[in-house]
């Protein structure tokens, strides 16, 4: 990735699709409605967390009816004991586009994590993972004093990153030391935006409607059983895993289960934290230059005609 040009004599290779956005933004439901109409189409679901079998309330996992007719891909994946990685879920990705090519059909990719989109579209490599470089970093209760040994290690790399982004600056201090070459070696990365082989489109959302959103599906999913979703996961051998865990919703009911913080304000804790994340991924999205933004107003499916229109030839 991004999918090589064609060859003297040959037809231009497939354009493959994307349609991201915030948390919320109705991306899935606009998708299928999408695919179906196209019908050379097969969905590549970009969530970090959709990757895990049985967390299918709080992650908005497309159900059975939803995934009736279009293939999906990506879902389902692990059990929620075991730790995930985007090294996993690119390697994973790419078998399955080159799945989708052979069988003469377009890949659309449909999500809001916007690393694994990345990592996908623009070919990152990511650096190996160091676990017992990372145990020991994570000791560090001070984030800008990791920042700061950073800066003297990668100076590149401390200054592509806020100093309190404990997750970024771990992340890159991790590789500087376990693998012995600065972070910032691998080269551009997220800085940097090549011509994509891909169309990618954006659902946009303003923000009191997204926000407004958030809160209506939280509290669907609370009523559809969320709650009682996580505890019988938390109750399997093995429970979940640590990145299992950080999951949106999942955190804060197991905050409720494990620790008896009321319930009334693990819910509270999960609807702040959703649509900070969701703020989050707009700053994100709206960095990428070569993201087309529909604006979906209140019915995120209203943009589907127009989608239709700019996609209906490969």
């Amino acid at each position: 990735m991004p999918l090589r040009p064609a060859r003297p004599g040959e037809a231009p290779p497939v354009r493959h699709l994307a349609l991201v956005g915030p948390t919320a933004s109705g991306k899935s439901a606009v998708a299928v409605e999408v695919a179906r109409a196209l019908g050379d189409v097969e969905i590549v679901t970009v969530d970090s967390m959709q990757v895990y079998r049985g967390m299918d309330i709080g992650t908005a996992k497309p159900d059975l009816a939803a995934r009736g007719g279009v293939p999906h891909h990506l879902i389902d994946l692990a059990d929620p004991c075991e730790e995930w990685t985007l090294s996993r879920w690119v390697g994973a990705a790419r078998e399955a586009v080159a799945g989708i090519e052979r069988r003469g059909h377009r890949a659309l990719l449909v999500g809001g994590t916007g690393l694994y989109f990345r990592a996908l579209v623009d070919g990152l490599t990511p650096p190996g993972r160091y676990p017992e470089v990372l145990a020991e970093l994570e000791r560090e209760d001070d984030t800008l004093a990791l920042h700061r040994r950073l800066a003297a290690l990668d100076p590149l790399a401390a200054e592509r990153m806020l100093p309190g982004n404990r997750r970024r600056v771990l992340r890159a201090l991790e590789v500087t030391l376990g693998s012995g070459r600065p972070f910032s070696s691998y080269g551009p990365g997220l800085e940097a935006y090549p011509e994509p082989g891909w169309r990618i489109a954006g659902v946009w959302t303003e923000r009191e409607v997204a926000s407004e959103r958030i809160a209506r599906r939280l509290e669907a999913m609370l009523d559809a059983g969320l709650l009682e979703e996580v505890r019988s996961l938390a109750a399997r051998p093995g429970g979940l895993s640590r990145t299992a865990r950080q999951a949106l919703g999942y955190r804060e009911l197991l905050a409720h289960l494990e620790r008896g913080v009321p319930l009334s304000v693990a819910t509270e804790d999960a609807l702040r934290r959703t649509r900070a994340f969701a703020r989050r991924q707009r700053v994100w999205w709206r960095r990428d230059p070569r993201v087309v933004w529909f604006e979906a107003a209140d019915d995120p499916l209203a943009v589907s005609a127009r989608l239709l229109g700019d996609w209906s030839a490969p």
